[in-house]
C-alpha cells in the first residue's frame, strides 16, 4: 500500500463554525462529531478534523479545485465576507492570482487560518 494522508486535525476557536464555513465554500458537508472532532472530508479522501482549541498558531490548506467548480467557489468565498487575497504574504488583497495558467485564492477562515483554492498545482501540471 502507498502512503497517503488520511486527515489533518485543524484548532479552531469554534470547530462547528470552522467546519461548517470551509464545508460551505468548498460545496461540501460536514459529518457528524467524532470525538472532539467536526470533519470536513475531501474528494480524495482525506479528513481536516475540526477541534476546538484557544491556543494555536495559523495553519494554511490548500485545495485543489476543478476548473469548472472555480466560479462557484470564489463567489461563496466573496459571498461569505471572508478577506481573500492573491499571494501567500497576504498582499493583493481583493485580487486573485493567476500563477501556472490556472487561478487561485488564499482566504482567512474565522480561526484566522489561511485556506487556499487553486486549479492548478504550483508548477503547473506535468
Amino acid at each position: 500500500m502507498s502512503i497517503r494522508l488520511d486527515h489533518i486535525i485543524v484548532p479552531a476557536r469554534d470547530k462547528k463554525t470552522s467546519a461548517e464555513f470551509l464545508a460551505r465554500i468548498l460545496g461540501l458537508e460536514t459529518k457528524p462529531q467524532f470525538g472532539p472532532f467536526i470533519p470536513v472530508t475531501t474528494g480524495n479522501g482525506v479528513t481536516l478534523d475540526f477541534m476546538d482549541s484557544d491556543d494555536f498558531r495559523q495553519h494554511h490548506c490548500a485545495f485543489l479545485v476543478p476548473a469548472a467548480e472555480w466560479d462557484a467557489i470564489f463567489a461563496r468565498i466573496e459571498e461569505s465576507g471572508a478577506r481573500y487575497y492573491a499571494n501567500p504574504d497576504g498582499s493583493g488583497e481583493g485580487e486573485i492570482n493567476t500563477r501556472d495558467g490556472g487561478r487561485g485564492v488564499y482566504f482567512d477562515d474565522p480561526s484566522g487560518h489561511a485556506m487556499e483554492v487553486l486549479t492548478v498545482p504550483y508548477g503547473g501540471w506535468s
